[in-house]
């Protein structure tokens, strides 16, 4: 089904094209929710809250063939949200962490995937760095995002992409070094 198609019917809100929309882009976007989120409650949050809001709002959407870019928008402004606001997990993230696997028992493939993503050296290097650069790194590595795609979902000028990236990278590039001269 093509995104004209989608997007014709989740403004006549039918409910089975959200699944489809969620099939075809919540992996992608949970992924990206969390490297820029750094907690998968978080970014969990961010992408169901994106979905909600991509439902009730498919209306303002003008361009259908932009619709992934659109839902890309809506998650990233999501986990600038969850950056600004107050949350007691960043008070007591070890008694979230227990709880959750309390809860869910036995891990599932989702969170073994993240658990393998989270022992990653690349993804603990990229939590560490500033919100403004994780977002750029992440948009031109994991989305292969040309810079003039990120200056306009970012709604920034080219030049302050492109620092962004450079100073990003050289953040990466300098941590990545101090973690390899930590392992024995």
């Amino acid at each position: 089904m093509e995104a004209a198609e989608v997007v014709a019917r989740l403004k006549e809100q039918d409910e089975t094209v959200l699944r489809l929309l969620m099939d075809r882009y919540g992996d992608g976007l949970l992924r990206t929710a969390y490297l820029l989120a750094k907690d998968r409650q978080a970014a969990e949050e961010a992408v169901q809250d994106t979905f909600l809001q991509a439902y009730r709002k498919i209306g303002q959407l003008q361009h259908p063939d932009k619709l992934h870019a659109w839902l890309l928008r809506i998650v990233m402004n999501r986990c600038r949200m969850q950056q600004r606001t107050w949350n007691w997990r960043h008070i007591f993230p070890t008694l979230a962490e227990k709880r959750l696997h309390i809860e869910s028992g036995e891990p599932g493939p989702e969170e073994m995937f993240f658990n393998e993503w989270r022992s990653g050296h690349v993804s603990q290097a990229i939590h560490q760095l500033n919100y403004t650069y994780r977002e750029v790194i992440t948009l031109y590595y994991y989305h292969e995002m040309p810079v003039a795609e990120i200056s306009s979902q970012l709604a920034v000028n080219i030049n302050t992409v492109k620092a962004r990236l450079s100073r990003g990278r050289a953040q990466l590039k300098q941590i990545l070094k101090l973690d390899q001269e930590e392992q024995p």
